[in-house]
Formats: C-alpha cells, sequence, structure tokens
C-alpha cells in the first residue's frame, strides 16, 4: 500500500527564473499522485498563492500557504501558515523582506526572526555542509527551536545526492524533529531542461558555463509516492501529514474590509453619501432633477447600500475632488460611468439625463462583486493624486496592484537564445524578424529565413525552449494605477514591496487576483489627451485674459463635425486611427451621440458579432429598420436595430428573454470568460515512477469560468439554451433569437459599454473643436504631453502646419522649456532638444527673462551650461541667432569657457572661421536626430524628382485618383496595424509630403515580403486604388524597401571646410 504524503516545500513559477511549473500544474499532478497536501512555498512572495487556491478548489486538494526564505547569514527556512493569524503575519514578514530591499530582491536577517512568527512552522533546510559543522549545525538548531517552539522541523530532501544518508544521521542528532520534503522546481522530470535554463538566465551565464549551478539531477519534480517509499523512511513521510494537519489556513478565510471614510459627526457613511449627492445633483441641474434621473439615482443608493459600499464611493468622489482642487483635469470611464450618483458626485461626466444607464453594468446583487470605478488623471500629474492617496491612508494601508509581465514572442527567443550561449548577432537578426502575431508553427520558418537550420540539434533546442519560455511569469511590475486600499493593515492581507519607481509600493497580487478574492480597487488612470486638453485650454485662457474651461466649448459645432467627417483628425482622441479614420466618412457622424457610436463601433465585438455594416447600411438607408417587438424597439432604436454596446445586449435578454439585470450581466461576463477560454490546458500527466505523462494521458480538473479553460464553455451553454428558450417562450422567432445570441457572442469582453463610449465620446469631442478652431493651442497642448497619442511630434506638427499653423524654431533667445503660443505662431521649447535636461532648459528661459545673451559665452555663464548642454543646443541649430549654423554653433561651443575652466573670464582673440552652410539634405537629418522633427521641407520632397523618375506619386495625386487604377506610391511608414479581427491583413499608413496614406496588405503579400514590410523606413508600394466614398486605401500587390534613397539627404564630407 502506498504512503500517504503531503509535499511541504514548493516553488511555482511565481518564484521567478526558479519554479519551472506554474501552480495549475503543480496541483494537478499532485492530486492525479494522490497527495494528501501541497504546500506553494515561493520565495519570499505570496504572488501565485491565489492562483495555487483557485486551482486547489478545482481540484478538490489541501493548499498550504507558504514561503521560502533564505536569511542574511545563509540559513533557509520554508515558512507555513497554520491559521489566519499565521497567515497574516507571514504576510508582515515577507513585507518587511520586501521592503528592506530593492526591487526584485529582499533582505531578512535573524534579529528580524527575533520574536519568531506566531501561528507558523518552520522547516529548516540545511545546505550541504562539510564534515566539520556539527557545531554550526547544533547552534543553528537552538536558534531556530527558541524562536518556533514545537513548531521546527528540519526539511531532509533527499535528492539522490551523495551524502543523502550522512546528512540524515546527522541531523537526527539535533534535537529536532525530520519531515519528508521535496524541494520541488517542477511538476514533471520532463521541465528540467527548462529550469535549467531559468537558473542560467536567473545567473546571467549559459548553460554550459553554468556548472554545479544546475542541479545534479531531476529528482526536485512531484514524485510518485512508490518512488517516495523507497526514498524515505516511513516516519518521515508520516510526519508530512502531522505538518499538514496544523496548516489549517485557506484564502477563503480573507475577509476584506474596506476603510470607513471620515464623515461628519453624527452622520453614518449611508447620509454623508446621500448628502453628497443631493449636492451634486443641485450642481448638476439647477433647473430641478427629472422624475428619471430621480428614480435612477434612488434606485442606485439603494443598492449601494444593500451591498455597503458607501465608503467606496466617498473615497473616489474624495480622489477627484483632490483633483479637481489641485487643477488636475479627471474624468471618471468604463462601467462607472453608468451610474447617476457618480455624475452626481462629479466622479463621471455622462448625465443619465440624455443616456440610457444600465446600472447593474457596474454593480448588481447576482454577482457580488465589488464595483470597479477607473478614473483618468492627466499623466504628466497622475503622480500628485498617487501620493496624496498614499499620504491618507498610508503605506501600510494602501498601495498599488501588481501586474505580472511575462515572456512574450520575441523575449522568450532572445532569452532561450542567451541561455544556450547563442551568438548575439544571431540572437537580435531573428528576434528583430519576429512579429508579435507570429505563430509557433511559423518559427522554424523565420528562424530558416535568418539563416538558422531548424534541424540542426542546437536550434531545435531553442525553438523548443522558447516555446517552453512563451507565456511564463518574468516578473511583476506595477499595475496601470490599480490601488488597494485597507481599514487595517493591507500588508496583513496580502505582502507589500518596493516598486521600480521611486515613491511607490506594490502589493503582490495582480488584477484577476483581486477580482478572484473580491477585494476593491480604484483605479486611478494617466490619460495623455487630458494633459493636452488641459494645455491647450491654459493657451487660450493666457491670450484671452479670462479662464477657460471644457464648459465653455459650444457643443454640436458644424463646422467641427466637418472636420471629423472628412477624417481630418490626426490628434483627436480616438479617431486618429487609420480605422477610425476609415469609418468616419462612411459612418458620417452629426451629433454627440454619432460620436458614442462611432467610439464603440470600430471594437473587435461589434465587428466580431457582424454589427458593422448592418448598422452602416441602415444609417445610409440601404436597408430597411425593423423591429420583432416594442420592447426591443425600446433597446436598440437608438442604434437603428444593430446591437452596438454591452448594455444593449444585457438589455435584450431583459426585456426579450426575461433575464434579471443581474442575470444579464452575469451573462456578459459568461461570454468573457468563454472569449479567454480559447486556449485548453496540456494534458496533465498520470501517476509513474519517473514523473513523467504517457502519450494520450487526459486532464482531470481545468479552471473555473473566471480563469478561463474549457470549464468556461459549460459556463455558457446554460445561458445560451435559457436565453433561446426565453425568446421563444415570449413569441421571437428562433431564426430572430440565434441571430441574435450571435450578435451578443461577438462581445464578450470586447464590446464598448455605451456609458465608456460616451465618455471618450466627449473627449473625442472637445479635442476635435480644439484642432477645428483652436488649431495652434492644440498642437502646443499635444506637443508639451508627449510622449502620447497615435502620431509622433514631427506628424503633429506636419498636419499643423498643412492646417495654417506656423510653426517657429527653437532658439534660446525666444524658447521656454516648453512650447507655447508666440502670438498666431507656436514656439517650439527646448524640451524638443535631445541630450538637454530641463533643469538646464528652465534656466535659459529664467536668466533671458532679466536680459538677452550677448554671446555664447554670455549663455553659458548665466545658464550655468556645461559642455553636454552647450553641444545639445549646437546640433539641434537652437544657437542661431548667437552663433549662426549648425557648424559655426559648434565650432564656437567648443571653444566657450565653462565655469570650471581656469581662463574663465580671459578675453579670447580667436577668429571665427567662415563655415559654408549645411546643405538642406543635411539640416534636416540633424533635425529629426537632435530634435525629432524638422520645420524644414519634408525629407521626400526633396527626394520627389527621383521618386518620380521611379513613376511613384504622392499621397496628395493617390486621394484624386479613381477607383481601380494601378498606381505606385512611396513613403515614409509611420505605422504598421494588424487587428486581431483582419484575418491576418497589415495596415499601413505611408507619409510624404503632400500628407498620409492608407495602404492594405493582405496576408499571403505579407509573408513574401515581410523583410521589406516590417523593415522598410522608406516604403515603395505598387498596388491597386480601391475607393469606397470619400475612404481611400492602395491595395499593395508589391513591396519595395527604399530606405537606402534617405542616405542621400545627408552629405558625405562632414568636415569644417
Amino acid at each position: 500500500m502506498l504512503p500517504d504524503y503531503a509535499e511541504l516545500h514548493c516553488l511555482s513559477s511565481f518564484s521567478f527564473l526558479r519554479g519551472a511549473s506554474h501552480a495549475r500544474e503543480l496541483l494537478e499532478r499532485a492530486a492525479a499522485l494522490g497527495y494528501a497536501a501541497l504546500a506553494i512555498t515561493d520565495e519570499c512572495s505570496f504572488a501565485g498563492i491565489v492562483r495555487a487556491h483557485v486551482a486547489a478548489r478545482a481540484v478538490g486538494l489541501k493548499l498550504i500557504v507558504g514561503t521560502e526564505v533564505t536569511l542574511a547569514c545563509g540559513m533557509k527556512l520554508v515558512l507555513l501558515a497554520m491559521n489566519r493569524a499565521g497567515y497574516g503575519n507571514l504576510a508582515a514578514v515577507v513585507t518587511l523582506g520586501r521592503r528592506q530591499a530593492a526591487k526584485g530582491s529582499y533582505r531578512l536577517s535573524r534579529g528580524d526572526l527575533a520574536q519568531g512568527i506566531p501561528d507558523c512552522l518552520a522547516l529548516w533546510v540545511p545546505e550541504k555542509l562539510g564534515a566539520g559543522d556539527t557545531a554550526t549545525l547544533a547552534a543553528d538548531a537552538h536558534w531556530l527551536a527558541g524562536r518556533f517552539p514545537g513548531r521546527c522541523w528540519i526539511a531532509c530532501e533527499r535528492l539522490l545526492d551523495d551524502d543523502d544518508d550522512a546528512r540524515l544521521a546527522r541531523f537526527a542528532t539535533l534535537g529536532l524533529p525530520l519531515v519528508a520534503a521535496g524541494d520541488v522546481h517542477m511538476h514533471i522530470r520532463s521541465r528540467r531542461p527548462l529550469q535549467d535554463a531559468l537558473t542560467a538566465l536567473r545567473l546571467g551565464t549559459t548553460l554550459d558555463r553554468a556548472g554545479h549551478a544546475l542541479f545534479a539531477n531531476g529528482e526536485r519534480h512531484l514524485r510518485s509516492r512508490l518512488a517516495l517509499s523507497r526514498r524515505y523512511p516511513p516516519t518521515l513521510l508520516a510526519e508530512t501529514l502531522k505538518v499538514a494537519a496544523r496548516c489549517e489556513f485557506s484564502l477563503d478565510e480573507l475577509r476584506y474590509e474596506y476603510p470607513e471614510e471620515i464623515v461628519p459627526q453624527g452622520m453614518t457613511p449611508a447620509a454623508h453619501l446621500r448628502a453628497e449627492t443631493e449636492a451634486g445633483l443641485l450642481r448638476r441641474y439647477p433647473d430641478g432633477v427629472t422624475d428619471r434621473v430621480r428614480a435612477q439615482v434612488e434606485h442606485e443608493l439603494r443598492l449601494i447600500a444593500a451591498m455597503q459600499y458607501e465608503a467606496y464611493f466617498l473615497t473616489v468622489h474624495d480622489i477627484v475632488g483632490f483633483a479637481r482642487r489641485a487643477g488636475i483635469l479627471c474624468q471618471g470611464r468604463g462601467s462607472a460611468a453608468n451610474s447617476a450618483v457618480c455624475f452626481a458626485l462629479g466622479i463621471t461626466e455622462v448625465d443619465p439625463a440624455r443616456a440610457a444607464m444600465l446600472f447593474e453594468r457596474f454593480i448588481s446583487k447576482e454577482r457580488n462583486e465589488p464595483p470597479d470605478i477607473d478614473v483618468d488623471f492627466e499623466h504628466q500629474r497622475r503622480e500628485e493624486v498617487i501620493q496624496y492617496i498614499y499620504a491618507k491612508y498610508g503605506r501600510s494601508r494602501a498601495a498599488l496592484a501588481a501586474a505580472v509581465i511575462t515572456y512574450r514572442t520575441r523575449g522568450a527567443l532572445r532569452d532561450a537564445g542567451r541561455a544556450l550561449g547563442m551568438d548575439l548577432a544571431a540572437i537580435d537578426g531573428l528576434t528583430s524578424s519576429m512579429s508579435w502575431w507570429d505563430k509557433r508553427e511559423d518559427w522554424p520558418e523565420r528562424f530558416a529565413a535568418a539563416g538558422l537550420d531548424p534541424a540542426s540539434p542546437r536550434v531545435k533546442k531553442w525553438l523548443w525552449l522558447a516555446g517552453e519560455l512563451k507565456g511564463f511569469p518574468r516578473h511583476l511590475t506595477q499595475h496601470v494605477g490599480g490601488f488597494v486600499i485597507a481599514r487595517g493593515r493591507l500588508d496583513r492581507l496580502v505582502p507589500i514591496e518596493n516598486a521600480a519607481m521611486a515613491g511607490r509600493s506594490v502589493i503582490q497580487w495582480d488584477k484577476d487576483d483581486i477580482d478572484a478574492l473580491g477585494l476593491m480597487k480604484v483605479d486611478v488612470l494617466a490619460l495623455g489627451m487630458l494633459s493636452a486638453i488641459r494645455r491647450a485650454l491654459d493657451c487660450i485662457s493666457q491670450r484671452e485674459g479670462r479662464r477657460v474651461a471644457i464648459a465653455d466649448i459650444p457643443a454640436e459645432d458644424p463646422a467641427t463635425y466637418a472636420m471629423i467627417r472628412r477624417a481630418d483628425t490626426v490628434g483627436v482622441f480616438q479617431i486618429e486611427s487609420r480605422a477610425q479614420m476609415a469609418m468616419l466618412p462612411r459612418l458620417k457622424p452629426r451629433t454627440f451621440y454619432d460620436l458614442v457610436i462611432e467610439v464603440a463601433i470600430v471594437r473587435p465585438g461589434p465587428i466580431q458579432g457582424d454589427m458593422v455594416h448592418p448598422y452602416l447600411r441602415r444609417r445610409q438607408g440601404l436597408e430597411p429598420v425593423t423591429y420583432p417587438s416594442a420592447a426591443v424597439r425600446g433597446v436598440l432604436e437608438r442604434t437603428l436595430g444593430v446591437p452596438i454596446f454591452q448594455e444593449q445586449a444585457m438589455q435584450i435578454a431583459i426585456v426579450a428573454a426575461g433575464f434579471s439585470p443581474g442575470e444579464a450581466d452575469q451573462l456578459r461576463r459568461a461570454m468573457a470568460a468563454w472569449k479567454r477560454s480559447s486556449i485548453p490546458p496540456a494534458p496533465l500527466p498520470v501517476e509513474g515512477g519517473d514523473g513523467c505523462s504517457p502519450p494520450g494521458a487526459a486532464p482531470v480538473a481545468t479552471l473555473p469560468p473566471s480563469w478561463g479553460g474549457p470549464a468556461a464553455e459549460g459556463g455558457l451553454a446554460p445561458f445560451r439554451d435559457r436565453l433561446l428558450a426565453g425568446m421563444r417562450a415570449r413569441g421571437y422567432a428562433d431564426a430572430f433569437a440565434a441571430g441574435l445570441y450571435r450578435q451578443i457572442e461577438g462581445f464578450g469582453e470586447y464590446g464598448f459599454p455605451e456609458s465608456h463610449a460616451a465618455s471618450f465620446a466627449l473627449l473625442v469631442y472637445v479635442s476635435a473643436w480644439l484642432k477645428c478652431h483652436e488649431p495652434a493651442a492644440f498642437l502646443v497642448g499635444l506637443l508639451n504631453s508627449q510622449p502620447m497619442g497615435f502620431y509622433s511630434a514631427s506628424q503633429l506638427v506636419q498636419d499643423a502646419r498643412r492646417h495654417g499653423v506656423e510653426v517657429l524654431a527653437v532658439d534660446v533667445m525666444a524658447s521656454g522649456w516648453e512650447s507655447v503660443l508666440e502670438g498666431a505662431a507656436v514656439r517650439l521649447g527646448l524640451h524638443r532638444v535631445k541630450g538637454l535636461g530641463q533643469g538646464a532648459g528652465e534656466r535659459i528661459a529664467a536668466t533671458r527673462c532679466h536680459s538677452p545673451f550677448r554671446d555664447l559665452a554670455d549663455l553659458a555663464h548665466r545658464a550655468r551650461l556645461d559642455r553636454g548642454d552647450l553641444d545639445a543646443l549646437a546640433a539641434a541649430g537652437a544657437l542661431a541667432q548667437l552663433s549662426g549654423n549648425r557648424r559655426a554653433a559648434a565650432w564656437q561651443a567648443a571653444a566657450v569657457p565653462l565655469q570650471r575652466d581656469l581662463f574663465l573670464g580671459v578675453p579670447t582673440s580667436e577668429t571665427v572661421p567662415q563655415f559654408a552652410p549645411p546643405r538642406e539634405g543635411e539640416e534636416i537629418v540633424a533635425d529629426y536626430a537632435h530634435l525629432g522633427l524638422s520645420l524644414g521641407r519634408h525629407p521626400l520632397s526633396l527626394l520627389r524628382p527621383r521618386l518620380t523618375a521611379m513613376r511613384y506619386v504622392d499621397a496628395a495625386t493617390l486621394r484624386r485618383s479613381e477607383h481601380r487604377r494601378p498606381l505606385r506610391l512611396a513613403g515614409l511608414v509611420t505605422c504598421r496595424q494588424r487587428p486581431g479581427t483582419a484575418g491576418g491583413v497589415i495596415f499601413l499608413t505611408l507619409e510624404d509630403e503632400t500628407g498620409l496614406a492608407n495602404v492594405i496588405v493582405h496576408g499571403r503579400l505579407a509573408e513574401r515580403s515581410r523583410e521589406p514590410l516590417l523593415g522598410s523606413r522608406l516604403l515603395g508600394v505598387l498596388g491597386v486604388l480601391q475607393r469606397e466614398g470619400e475612404v481611400v486605401h492602395l491595395i499593395a500587390k508589391r513591396l519595395v524597401d527604399h530606405s537606402e534613397l534617405l542616405g542621400q539627404l545627408e552629405v558625405a564630407n562632414r568636415d569644417f571646410c
């Protein structure tokens, strides 16, 4: 009879670059082997414990929560939580270790454990020791017994080492009980090559050079109980069950308590929330609140009270209030924009009086999950909001959520090559030719194209290892803005560690972990367009001498919509992409609600649900609009009978199939889970002495629907059946019901809620109005908010100049640090100069205010510039008024005495040589190299004679040409896109001196012409024009790389002569 066994020392893939198996694989394997329990003990980390908890629950195996730590003295301990108190103590210890070290490492000393860890067990894992270490071992055992009385063991890890028996005999003399443990790093033996590669990567070496750092054998896998019975004395195996029995904690015991906000004396949070809501309604509706809005508010407040979420809403209200007091532009979005309470509190800007709202998309009793309010803040000032939250709640009660960075294709190939010791040039050549959309089966072809033989044993191993690495966790980073705030100490709920960015700290759980455990988070997000809008409005306010705000922008401006319909939207929020620009002339927005539809319709959900073309045909009067019932008409009339938004899919389920609002939201979430379940788990191995899986082994369990996997399909079927049956019972035809289900199915997680689209549409309109009526101020806002958006600073400047905006050069005699309005023109700021720090730029502007600079030496002296500052300014052409052209400026900058020079202040009589001015092409190249843009002619205007001789037309000619005309176009590649819904089609945007042109490259041509498609800077396209109304594309038939022509812009002789 096989002995029972509990594995007490096991690392998952969240022991980064150590563990070679995912928690799911480990739990499923342990269950298949008949283990009694499994401890996940990642190194000073709980990052993978929620995934392990969900997997353990799915397979019905007891999970023990623990961690492995190595103290500064070298003593290795495995610490296990006995109960909820022990878990909290252990989380606090992990936090202490992580907070005492830089990101990615930890530090714990014996002093940190001087008082032990109450309610925790300790397993000591002695390292290999020499014959004379008996005294050291005895001292360590005595120390441990004093800190964990009756709660410590020596972990005996018999891994077929040559001294296993001698170690066991020595440990038996130390006075501590012994227990079996496996130091597990992988679920099956066949993962050993991956584990070896992870070790090499962790140590920064190669497999060939790693030597004894690699494990001597593959024993550190989950061994069969038969194998264990042959390795360990029965008493040590039985002891594992005693240890496991003392570990009674489960993550199900965690109870998250949201902090109680400070409210006025004598008021409850519910009363205070109502008072703030009522005050907000008076501000929003000075002429009175309509019955519809009042009913919506009362419904929401009742549901918020029932779920006890008042404090959460007050927290977000407080954060938004801080931002507004600080002059930081912000706006809520997402499903929270379905809330009339959020609108009243000033969190969102979607007016419930003008929009159809479904609050259950945001909060529902049936879902029983916390709300999730997303608020966008100016990206350049979001840090002020983050530090406000830290200051209010303290570091022990508030932290950002984590995000798990996993290996993608290029990273997996690069690191696999490094571990194998491949030539770095070969690695770079291969990875530069790979794209994110390359499937694993395409890799051999990519290797061959890079000059590597996929059939050679070494390259085969590279391919295999990269495939194993892909999708593996690499490290934790911080979430884009999700804050978790607790009433008590957050570090007793989840460990907190330092972020890479100074002044920030993060918990060790990511968004999925937080959702799985029902924790509340506040998303403090960054949005560049808010920065650009605020800066543009500041420019206008300064010019007008009065404060101009978003509320002052006139609504429904015809000129703005006319510009949008022309797809003249470079720089405009959300509708500047190639796909949106192609849609605008077809949808022809004329109202704000048209913009809401525009934002939502160019998304995978409507595209996959086949909703785009029916909507456009109905909008153009080419297809009749019909409704099967008045109830359905009430839901779909505003979108011409086609469901565009997630709320509409939910409302159809309510009115046509009898779902409750909460059940309808469960349908939406089941769709999302089904969408995420496209990759089934690998087959599970069965029990065997070597831990390997035989062919055809089948899985014994999968993750629940909320975590993806095939179980999600089972979770969807009941909703489908009930939806179809409910519609049939209410008299709807089967064909209509089936068609509607297919449309709903297209959404899943890819469809936009109407509230979210409306929030974004507001920023679309505001940014479009600014571009239409205040193009100079809009350009200033965009330039000062970089990096952001879809286009580079060069493209934004080119577009603004095509719209009549005068742009003035960077000049130390006129420029400040940021770009500004100078009359009706835009003066580029010193921030455009590469290599010039902000401090130096601000000193230049500040000292110039007192008096103009006399010469270069005066500039350097008064602004305290160093040699690098002067060289950067000279190379950028910013010294033109003081020193002439770039060549003269560089000469003079090199001769200027600086503060530290011995002869500072001694007059010089050196004559400045007369330099020939640089050629135009050289100036343009220097502009792009040192400013990222040029105010000279477009580079292609200099090459136009050559391109014309090669029969290439410009973008303006392309736009005027007739349908199906064969054409040749050459331009700078500014954008490559391959949407997942486009069936392998790649969309290119090319730029020349006359504007932008859109190119479509179908899949077969993309594969044949991969090198010019992905590597060319100046691309020639031979193709056929496609015109659909005002939408023009060039369908590529052949691609040619002409990047070498760009080299002709520069002169060969760079000498100063």
